[in-house]
């Protein structure tokens, strides 16, 4: 599912369920100790789908620890990101060589509670929602700007290592593509002496989720 929405060069794997059994490396069980049991399986199957795509990029299995602010530390000369949401779980890798750096993130196709459109959006991007809402009624369109904004910080946060808040990236959708653009409304993360501005990604809404990705080619 995934995979439709990303360019080539990288390799998604993803889970509907979580598979019983899964074993973790003893630091990434550590890591998960104290935690309770929803989290513990979704941070399972997540490792369980990275393996999987580190393999077929052929990387052997390593841990996968969670760094700074839960970002998961990926061997030498790779890129990636995982997400993980109620049925649905996944990893999307590539070398560092053909890709900058990558953001994935699943939610389900449902309103988001009370308050928060307000808490993650800017005025134009709401007027804009409302536009969508009106042609597309069956898209949650405020669940899918916040998954878009997701998939922006995590793309975001290897380059920088800083946060970046929901008021600073201005998130354009493009129904007619299945698209996105976020344009920073800070300084951009500079790598090999270009500076990002602006992130495309792409979306897809099918069997109740909606799933959002970025990929910066080199």
């Amino acid at each position: 599912m995934i995979e439709e929405i990303l360019p080539p060069v990288v390799v998604a794997e993803e889970a509907f369920a979580d598979p019983p059994g899964v074993p973790l490396f003893p630091e990434e069980a550590a890591a998960v100790a104290k935690a309770v049991a929803k989290r513990r399986d979704e941070f399972t199957t997540a490792r369980y789908c990275a393996r999987a795509a580190l393999r077929r990029l052929g990387v052997a299995p390593v841990p996968i620890l969670p760094g700074e602010r839960g970002a998961p530390r990926w061997p030498a000369g790779i890129v990636g990101s995982m997400t993980h949401c109620l049925g649905y779980r996944a990893a999307a890798l590539a070398r560092r060589r053909d890709v900058v750096t990558i953001g994935i993130d699943a939610e389900p196709n449902e309103a988001l509670p009370d308050g928060v459109l307000d808490a993650i959006s800017l005025e134009a991007e709401r007027e804009l929602l409302a536009r969508l809402a009106l042609d597309a009624p069956r898209v949650h369109w405020d669940r899918l700007l916040f998954s878009a904004k997701e998939s922006v910080y995590k793309a975001w946060y290897p380059l920088t290592g800083r946060w970046l808040d929901f008021s600073e990236a201005d998130v354009a959708i493009d129904p007619a593509a299945a698209g996105f653009t976020a344009r920073l409304l800070v300084p951009g993360p500079v790598v090999a002496g270009v500076e990002y501005r602006e992130f495309a990604g792409r979306y897809l809404v099918r069997g109740g989720l909606v799933v959002t990705a970025i990929a910066v080619l080199t």
